[in-house]
């Protein structure tokens, strides 16, 4: 029993808060832009499934939380599911039933008879409210914790390796990777990662003479920050364990930077989505919700084991859990964003083709296009779920049962 209740602490308990706050969120940016707009909204619920909470406010929207919060969805008057895609067909119904029950006032708060412009801010609101939840967390961070700031001492380099290959030697300072300047040796590590047989440009410092050394990381087994290897590039030099300086931000600084830092993940995202496409990287580090959940139960434990004080443990288990929300929002943001209808930007590709052409996507092609973009969302699920118990070596549970 007590193992059970410590895997629901560490586990699920972490899960469902990142997922919901990230969910939340983006549902959130939907719903304000459509407010703003005077859209007419009949639900905004967190979760999906039966609801364990429901109340009606005095505009007229039900919020209803349901008993599985892995998602979440605003529900626009006329829509005929929470994906907000309507039948197509039974547009000009609509619009007939509306002008007859409330008159042509009412039609211009039903989204879906909304000017072109209005609805395509509305759907690029989702996305925009999880990379400004990112900024806020990074910028946050940013002036209260800081940052690590020292210089990217070589230690040691192993013979016949990459590094070594390049002319890297102990005592060298990377003080450029790729044309980007070196605060913390941490900068070099996840640069290196997804750039397996890529040519990497650095600055390096030798006892006051500035070189220059172009470095290709090759493919190897790398153990991430909770014990778990992977395999990734690697350049095979290790670091020396000098005392980084925490450099804290003023409110432009750290907002600026927050700007960056969220910039960095999503140009991250693009160049492993472009690798992965083109052969040049393995496809292992999708994850999905048994992913995640491992990810931040792995956080949660190495937090609570770093220290004995419980405060210190909550407060590491804090900035945790929000790094994990900012980049797992950034990664929703990026999502939705993809030209897949279904998803946001699928509406936004469709609302483009309406601007060029001055007319809506026949209707038989928009309903074919949600059901080709369903079966993509729904086969990225599987794989990644599919990853994540690969992951967790359950195949090979399965497989010893019977062996």
């Amino acid at each position: 029993m007590s193992g059970l209740v410590a895997n629901i602490l560490f586990y699920i308990l972490p899960f469902l808060l990142v997922v919901g706050v990230v969910v939340t969120v983006h549902e959130f940016g939907h719903f304000l832009a459509a407010k703003w707009l005077g859209t007419k909204i009949d639900q905004f619920s967190i979760g999906f499934g039966k609801a364990l909470a429901h109340w009606t406010d005095r505009d007229g929207v039900e919020w209803r939380i349901g008993w599985a919060p892995i998602g979440g969805f605003v529900r626009f008057a006329g829509d005929e599911n929470a994906a907000s895609v309507p039948d197509q067909n039974d547009l000009d119904a609509m619009r007939r039933e509306v002008l007859a029950r409330e008159g042509p006032v009412a039609l211009r708060r039903y989204y879906h008879f909304k000017p072109l412009w209005q609805r395509a801010v509305i759907s690029a609101a989702g996305p925009f409210a999880n990379f400004l939840l990112a900024i806020t967390i990074f910028a946050g961070l940013l002036m209260t914790v800081g940052e690590p700031v020292g210089p990217a001492r070589i230690g040691s380099v192993t013979p016949g390796g990459p590094a070594a290959r390049a002319g890297f030697l102990a005592g060298d300072v990377i003080v450029e990777a790729d044309g980007r300047p070196v605060k913390y040796f941490g900068d070099v590590k996840q640069l290196i990662i997804l750039r397996t047989g890529v040519p990497i440009p650095f600055v390096i410092d030798r006892q006051g003479r500035r070189l220059q050394v172009t470095a290709t990381p090759e493919r190897g087994p790398v153990e991430d920050g909770v014990g778990r290897v992977h395999q990734l590039g690697r350049l095979q030099l290790a670091f020396t364990d000098a005392r980084p300086r925490i450099q804290r931000y003023g409110p432009v600084a750290a907002l600026a930077g927050g700007v960056v830092e969220t910039r960095d993940v999503v140009t991250t995202t693009v160049f492993y989505i472009g690798r992965m496409l083109g052969g040049r990287e393995t496809a292992d580090q999708i994850s999905g919700p048994l992913g995640m959940a491992q990810i931040s139960g792995d956080l949660a434990k190495q937090t609570s084991i770093s220290s004995k004080h419980p405060g210190i443990v909550a407060l590491n288990g804090l900035l945790t859990i929000l790094t994990l929300v900012a980049n797992i929002s950034v990664g929703i943001g990026f999502l939705n964003l993809l030209p897949i209808p279904v998803l946001d930007g699928g509406h936004l590709l469709f609302y483009a083709y309406e601007a060029v052409a001055r007319r809506p996507l026949a209707a038989k092609v928009q309903a074919a296009g949600y059901r080709v973009g369903l079966a993509l969302v729904l086969g990225l699920m599987l794989f990644a779920t599919w990853n994540d118990l690969q992951r967790l070596h359950v195949f090979n549970f399965i497989g010893g049962l019977f062996s």
